[in-house]
């Protein structure tokens, strides 16, 4: 098993989402998270006084997978999140050791 991660800007979740669910991958997870990418229009950008630097309000995409099912994932992530723009996000693999589920089961 494979977890994906990837970071994309907030205006192509919507899409992502419904690609990613029409092609039978449901294991996501979303999570509002402060990023370095490039904004795409100043409307994006806030200083952090944190950070001590521009931020943007970027989501991070989190989905389990099986290994032979990576390439198409991939695919969905950088097809669907393109901007049109540099460094409109990113996309990461890693491997899954053991996987519960947990069962509501007594």
């Amino acid at each position: 098993m494979k977890q994906i991660k990837a970071f994309v800007h907030r205006n192509r979740v919507a899409d992502l989402v419904h690609e990613l669910e029409a092609a039978g991958f449901r294991r996501l997870s979303l999570f509002d998270v402060k990023g370095l990418l490039r904004a795409l229009s100043a409307r994006e950008q806030q200083y952090s006084v944190e950070f001590g630097d521009q931020v943007i309000s970027e989501m991070q995409m989190e989905l389990f997978c099986e290994g032979d099912e990576v390439a198409r994932v991939v695919e969905i992530f950088r097809r669907v999140g393109r901007t049109g723009h540099a460094e409109a996000g990113a996309v990461y693999v890693s491997p899954i050791e053991q996987a519960f589920i947990i069962d509501g089961e007594t």
